[in-house]
C-alpha cells in the first residue's frame, strides 16, 4: 500500500493534470468577475452537494446581483487547485485542504459557519458495524478502516489522529481504505465491508436522518475532539471592493435555508490561525508516518 502522504501528493498531481483549464491562471481583468463562481468539495454526491447548497447560491445571486454558479471538484485536491489557479473566486474548503492549498498561493479566509452551544467547531465520528466486538478504537488493530478523501479533515485527518492518540498507525496496525466520501464510507460500514469507518458525525447523522444509513447497523466508537469548522476562502488577485460586498453578504445571511446545509446561526469572521489545532493533527501524523516508514514493524 502507497504511503498515505504519497497518496496525498499523487491526488494534487492528478487534479493538476486533469485538465488545461486548471494550469491556466485567472485573466489579469478578472479581478471584479462578471459571475461569481462558488467551489464546493465532493464530500458526498456531486449532485447532492449542488442540491443542499441551492438555497446559498440563490441568495448570493440576490444580494450581489449577478449570476452565481456552483461547481463541485471531482476530488477535494482540484476544488483546491481550481482555486488556486483562479478557475474560481471562492471555495468553501476544510481546514487540511485550505492548509495544503494555502502553502502554494495566497488565499485568503473570510467567513465560517457558527452552530448553537459549539460555535464555529463540529466533530468527525469513527464508527463500526453494530454488531462488531470492538469496544474501543484498540480493538480495531488488524482491521481495515475506510477513509473519505485524502485531503479531508473529518473523513480523514481527525479520524486518523484519533487513533494515532490511541497508539495506532496507518499501514502498521490497521489498513487504511480510501473510499473519497463521507457517504461510501459510512454505507461500507453498514454493509460491514470494513472494521470501522471516519466521517464528518454531521454527515453521519444527516445520513441517518435522510433514511439512507440504518442506525440499527452502525455504532458510534468515539466522537473526534472539536474540529475548526470549514472556511471560506477567497482566491488571490480578486478586487478588494468586490471581496467586501462578498465578505459581508455571507456575514449578514439571515436566511434559515440558506443557513441550513451549514447548520449554522450564521457566519463568522475567519482568519488563517483558526485552524492552528488541525496544522497541528497533520504534523503529529507526518512525523510519525515518516519515522514508520523507515521502521520495520514490531
Amino acid at each position: 500500500m502507497l504511503n498515505f502522504s504519497r497518496r496525498l501528493a499523487c491526488a494534487a498531481l492528478a487534479a493538476a493534470l486533469a485538465g488545461p483549464a486548471l494550469a491556466q491562471p485567472a485573466a489579469p481583468d478578472a479581478a471584479r468577475p462578471q459571475k461569481l463562481v462558488i467551489g464546493l468539495l465532493p464530500t458526498e454526491s456531486a449532485p447532492t452537494v449542488m442540491r443542499l447548497n441551492e438555497p446559498l447560491r440563490a441568495y448570493l445571486e440576490a444580494r450581489l446581483k449577478m449570476p452565481v454558479e456552483v461547481v463541485v471538484g471531482a476530488n477535494y485536491a482540484a476544488t483546491s487547485e481550481a482555486l488556486r489557479f483562479g478557475r474560481l473566486d471562492i471555495a468553501y474548503l476544510g481546514p487540511v485542504t485550505y492548509i495544503l492549498q494555502s502553502q502554494h498561493a495566497g488565499l485568503e479566509p473570510f467567513a465560517r459557519p457558527s452552530h448553537a452551544g459549539v460555535g464555529p467547531t463540529f466533530q468527525a465520528t469513527i464508527i463500526v458495524p453494530a454488531a462488531s466486538k470492538a469496544q474501543s478504537l484498540a480493538d480495531l488493530k488488524g482491521g481495515e478502516i475506510a477513509f473519505g478523501d485524502p485531503a479531508s479533515t473529518s473523513g480523514t485527518w481527525a479520524p486518523r489522529w484519533q487513533l494515532l492518540h490511541e497508539g495506532l498507525i496507518s499501514g502498521r496496525d490497521y489498513t487504511l481504505r480510501v473510499l473519497g466520501a463521507h457517504d461510501a464510507v459510512a454505507l461500507a460500514v453498514a454493509n460491514g465491508k470494513v472494521a470501522a469507518g471516519g466521517l464528518s458525525k454531521p454527515i453521519l447523522n444527516r445520513l441517518i436522518k435522510e433514511g439512507k444509513i440504518d442506525p440499527a447497523k452502525v455504532r458510534v466508537l468515539q466522537d473526534s475532539p472539536p474540529i475548526p469548522e470549514y472556511i471560506w476562502t477567497f482566491r488571490a488577485g480578486l478586487d478588494p471592493a468586490f471581496k467586501e460586498d462578498v465578505r459581508k453578504a455571507f456575514l449578514e445571511i439571515k436566511d434559515p435555508a440558506a443557513l441550513g446545509v451549514f447548520r449554522a446561526e450564521a457566519f463568522i469572521p475567519a482568519v488563517d490561525a483558526d485552524v492552528d489545532r488541525v496544522r497541528n493533527w497533520i504534523a503529529a501524523i507526518q512525523t510519525v508516518s515518516a519515522q514508520t516508514a523507515w521502521t520495520p514493524a514490531p
